[in-house]
């Protein structure tokens, strides 16, 4: 539906706002950066760690002496501003941002700029994401990663349970000191969904959907439902990791990103670790891209080089814990090894997946 509507908004605007992409194309990047300094702002619509953002984009600031906008508003107002616009001849979105999964509901060709060969020295970015490739119409910026947080001090590394087996084992020997969310964040249905795939033969990366394949879920279903007396079910990621620093819980699911920045803040104990399993769990990223119609093309252009650049990586690794996407940023400072990322996998696909959350909820969640 997402795509239908952009594409027949943007009809009216393809001919005006394709020579934005033609302008950039014709440009030396030194033209390009002149022309960004010259446009002197750019506004870019991302809808987490909005004040962190605004202070980590600051050597950029400084460095081209370009404005970065960060307006307030959560994805979905910054989507339905972004639909709304597709038909103007100049826009107000400089940059757009999107879960990396969630762009690919987009009609991407005929929304953004394709940046392919308008960036120099590109190697090392990445427009691929879990199998998915924007095909150059965005560059990934942030690397995310779900896993499971646990406390060192209740549980050793190589007890960890890895398996759908051993989480059972584990479970059964430790009632409730497991937890794990359903709603606010996606870290627990990480866990869920990727219990449920292990326990079934459906290819969770075809999203279609239909009874049968639903029913392929039962056993996932009748696993959770009969060990629901040894797991604790929390109100959401933070909460998960709030119970855990206070020592209430000792494994939840979370997202590395978002236990790093909480540890960073001191809002968890410092202590805490994480660890992807080998029964795998869900990782992916966010997107930059700029629609056709952006006000300030040249700065959108520049902003994503540096945003996308191994420097930035680095520098977001260092203070948010994300997973870099750039091939030669430094990753060292991230809370898993690059060999445990070998452990990741997809979301699964669209509209299987919000089949499969409803189906979870109705017969794990309610029934207890």
């Amino acid at each position: 539906m997402i795509k239908k509507i952009i594409a027949t908004a943007m009809a009216t605007a393809m001919s005006v706002t394709g020579a934005f992409a033609a302008e950039l194309s014709s440009m030396s990047w030194d033209e390009v950066v002149a022309q960004a300094k010259s446009e002197g702002e750019l506004t870019w619509f991302v809808w987490y760690f909005q004040d962190d953002f605004r202070a980590a984009i600051k050597p950029f600031e400084e460095m081209y002496d370009i404005k970065v906008t960060i307006p307030e508003g959560n994805y979905g107002g910054n989507l339905d501003k972004l639909i709304a616009e597709t038909g103007r001849d100049v826009g107000d979105i400089d940059v757009m941002s999107h879960g990396w999964n969630a762009l690919f509901e987009m009609n991407m060709e005929g929304t953004y700029v394709n940046l392919t060969g308008l960036i120099p020295n590109a190697e090392g970015k990445t427009s691929n994401m879990n199998g998915l490739d924007s095909k150059g119409y965005a560059l990934a910026y942030w690397g995310n990663q779900s896993g499971v947080a646990y406390d060192p001090a209740k549980i050793d590394d190589a007890d960890l349970p890895q398996t759908v087996d051993e989480f059972v084992v584990y479970w059964t020997a430790n009632p409730n000191a497991m937890g794990f969310n359903y709603e606010n964040g996606g870290s627990g249905p990480s866990f869920y969904q990727n219990v449920l795939r292990n326990l079934s033969d459906i290819d969770f990366a075809d999203g279609t959907v239909d009874d049968a394949k639903i029913a392929g879920l039962s056993d996932g279903v009748d696993f959770f439902k009969g060990h629901a007396q040894n797991y604790v079910i929390t109100a959401g990621n933070t909460d998960s990791l709030t119970r855990l620093s206070d020592g209430e819980l000792t494994l939840v699911p979370a997202w590395e990103d978002h236990l790093a920045g909480l540890q960073k803040k001191g809002e968890v104990r410092k202590d805490l670790k994480f660890y992807i399993p080998t029964m795998g769990m869900n990782g992916g990223g966010n997107s930059a891209a700029i629609p056709q119609n952006a006000p300030h093309s040249a700065a959108a252009l520049l902003f994503i080089d540096w945003l996308t650049s191994a420097e930035t990586q680095t520098a977001f690794n260092v203070q948010f814990g994300a997973a870099p996407t750039h091939a030669d940023s430094d990753d060292s400072h991230a809370l898993v090894s690059s060999e445990q990322r070998k452990n990741r996998v997809g979301e699964a696909a669209q509209p299987f997946r919000g089949k499969m959350e409803e189906y979870f909820i109705e017969n794990v969640i309610l029934a207890r």
